[in-house]
């Protein structure tokens, strides 16, 4: 270790062990600094007057000299000099340490000279205000560089011009925004506000920090229309918090960029955002099990089929940084394929040096194209395939019932079968909770593409298949945080089906990260193939998910008790067939897996021979749009789903009125 990285690593260690003091002993240490550097400035002008070192010639003497800088820290800390956080010591801070130190010179001053000793002249007295002055300044602007953060400009410099913000979150973040806004037109921030009791009262930046419980009170008294959320994304579980303390204020909430962004230059710190419903409804992250990331990934070729679609493309995203030698991305839709296939070559430029950049390929075709999947798994020697594609938009399907089939069911056998013959290695289906008793064309037609898989899991041979079943991805296309967005956006009405309708959601990166793990969980060689489960932690009320948007974006609800709001939210009613909350499993039989958020399922199969029956009788009744033998497969093979009597046919497609499913998508 050099002479730099040691002197480095030491300054790491003091910093670390200054961050980690309690408050009370921080107050204490600069207190002892204080009063260190104070007797020193006294000492050194004594020694220069007499030009040799000074001793003082008696106790008495030593005393009074003394009384100087313990005055000084006594006024300082009756102006609150010691309740300004010290790294953010700013204008405000500075004044109380120009002011103390005169006021107590001014005091101890008389004190000197009635007690006709000369043990101090009316130079060093004055060198001490002056020096001492500077010397508690530097300091803290000193320990304020050792602690990762420098002195934002006076509050004189600030604008006071704007709308009154308060910003939640009194830490490096929202620092970096005082400084930043300080020249700017458009805010003036009256305070902050944070959960940390040791900040209370305390003065950031020359800027108060008030306590939570104050909050309602403080912007009243300033007007505030507008709160800044400064607390770190991954502390979800804060930001809830600090939700249910704003969701009953009539405010907007906005949201500061990362540090890491603001750091790495990819976003400006002026450059607010709302804050999102993904911030509050994620949940805190796991840490991910690196081997079972890898394990089907790093330096093999892995093809993802769907790659343009919402799970498709962030599998391609998490796939592609785990090092596989080539990714195939397979998609029907040019526009979805060109764009993931840019972002993805963009990202490639980010990777570490000296790491070889995997080969991407994309291929323009459907799933149910046999001869486009065969030539594609043989020519690239397929290792690891992500099954995505998939017609999932509920309604969709639902009027195109035929089209939704061919893809899901038979797309996913062309799949399967494929990835037999290439000798694939290991193929996972992304599935849906949806699956489980539908009442909709679209569940059902996952549920027959999951009895495919495991009905191919059980020919002999060395390809392994898994299926992997979750909930709703928040922000997928078609997704209901999208539509009540944009119904907000037109001023309402936001409507909901039923106030007591209720679903899983899980982030889109989450939900993808925990499929690639799963994937890997599967026992290779396991006969029928195994089912995991994401778990979806509590299910969120689609009533209480309306609300809460519409109080995110600073509007109020209009209803009986409040006739002048915003945006009314109105109930148009279960749709036949709907379900308030959505499963997971079938048989309800679970169990742990070595990722305390993946489970593995035990559900009921078909026989292949009994299933290849089906399917043939199925695709034949597609073929002719024979709806009563495509509804009877349907009834037949899919555990609990049912669908009305009545058969309608809508713009030439044989289309059941089976269900008004819920457009609650993944």
């Amino acid at each position: 270790m050099t002479g730099t990285e040691a002197r480095r690593k030491s300054l790491l260690g003091l910093r670390s062990w200054l961050l980690d003091l309690p408050r009370r002993k921080k107050r204490a240490f600069l207190v002892v600094l204080d009063f260190i550097a104070l007797s020193g400035i006294l000492w050194f002008g004594k020694s220069v007057g007499s030009r040799s070192l000074y001793i003082p010639p008696d106790s008495h003497t030593a005393l009074l000299l003394l009384s100087g800088p313990v005055m000084t820290i006594t006024t300082l800390a009756c102006f609150g000099g010691y309740r300004v956080v010290t790294r953010y010591l700013g204008s405000h801070g500075q004044s109380r340490i120009m002011l103390s130190v005169a006021l107590s010179v001014l005091g101890w001053w008389p004190l000197v000279l009635l007690s006709g000793d000369v043990a101090a002249s009316h130079n060093v007295i004055l060198l001490y205000g002056l020096v001492g002055t500077g010397v508690l300044i530097l300091s803290r602007q000193m320990i304020g560089k050792l602690l990762g953060d420098g002195i934002v400009p006076p509050k004189s410099e600030r604008n006071k011009k704007g709308p009154a913000v308060i910003i939640y979150g009194a830490g490096q973040a929202g620092v970096e925004f005082v400084r930043a806004v300080a020249k700017l037109p458009g805010y003036a921030i009256v305070g902050f506000c944070d959960l940390s009791p040791t900040l209370w009262g305390q003065y950031v930046s020359g800027i108060k920090v008030y306590r939570p419980d104050r909050l309602a009170g403080v912007i009243k008294q300033f007007g505030v229309k507008q709160v800044l959320l400064a607390i770190p994304a991954n502390a979800r579980n804060e930001r809830r918090m600090v939700m249910k303390e704003l969701e009953q204020l009539s405010v907007e909430v906005k949201v500061l960029p990362s540090l890491e962004d603001i750091a790495s230059g990819r976003i400006d710190v002026t450059a607010l955002r709302p804050l999102d419903v993904e911030d509050l409804l994620s949940r805190n992250g796991i840490p991910p099990i690196v081997d079972l990331l890898a394990r089907n990934t790093r330096n093999k070729c892995v093809l993802v089929t769907g790659a343009g679609g919402s799970v498709g493309s962030e599998l391609a995203r998490q796939v592609i940084r785990q090092g596989p030698c080539r990714l195939i991305l397979l998609d029907v839709s040019e526009a979805a394929l060109y764009n993931i296939d840019i972002e993805l070559q963009d990202a490639l430029t980010a990777l570490p040096d000296g790491t070889p950049p995997p080969e991407i390929i994309s291929v323009l075709g459907s799933v149910v194209d046999r001869s486009l999947m065969l030539d594609t798994l043989r020519r690239h020697a397929v290792d690891t395939i992500y099954h995505a594609a998939a017609c999932k938009h509920v309604p969709i399907v639902e009027d195109n019932a035929v089209v939704g089939l061919e893809n899901n069911v038979f797309g996913t056998d062309v799949v399967a079968a494929a990835a037999l013959e290439s000798n694939v290695e290991r193929v996972v289906l992304i599935s849906t909770d949806k699956v489980v008793r539908p009442t909709s064309v679209m569940g059902a037609s996952k549920r027959l593409s999951e009895l495919v898989f495991q009905a191919r899991a059980t020919e002999d041979a060395a390809t392994t298949f898994t299926i992997v079943r979750f909930g709703n991805v928040l922000d997928s296309s078609g997704s209901v945080v999208e539509r009540f967005r944009g119904q907000i956006k037109r001023g309402g009405p936001v409507t909901v089906t039923h106030p007591e309708v209720m679903r899983h959601f899980v982030s889109i990166a989450e939900a993808v990260e925990l499929i690639i793990q799963a994937g890997a969980i599967a026992k290779a060689g396991t006969k029928g193939g195994e089912i995991f489960a994401i778990d979806m932690g509590e299910p969120v009320k689609i009533d209480g998910l309306a609300r809460l948007m519409v109080r995110l974006s600073g509007l109020e609800i209009k209803d009986r008790a409040h006739p002048d709001g915003d945006i009314e939210i109105t109930y148009t009613g279960l749709r036949p067939g709907e379900k308030l909350c959505e499963e997971l499993s079938i048989s309800a039989s679970m169990a742990s897996t070595d990722h305390p958020r993946i489970l593995r399922l035990d559900e009921p199969a078909i026989d292949p021979v009994d299933l290849e029956r089906e399917l043939d009788l199925l695709r034949a009744a597609m073929r002719i749009r024979d709806v009563a033998t495509i509804q009877a497969v349907l009834m037949r093979t899919v555990e609990g789903y049912r669908a009305d009597s009545d058969v309608r046919a809508t713009k030439g497609i044989s289309v059941a009125s089976w269900v008004s499913p819920s457009r609650m998508l993944h």
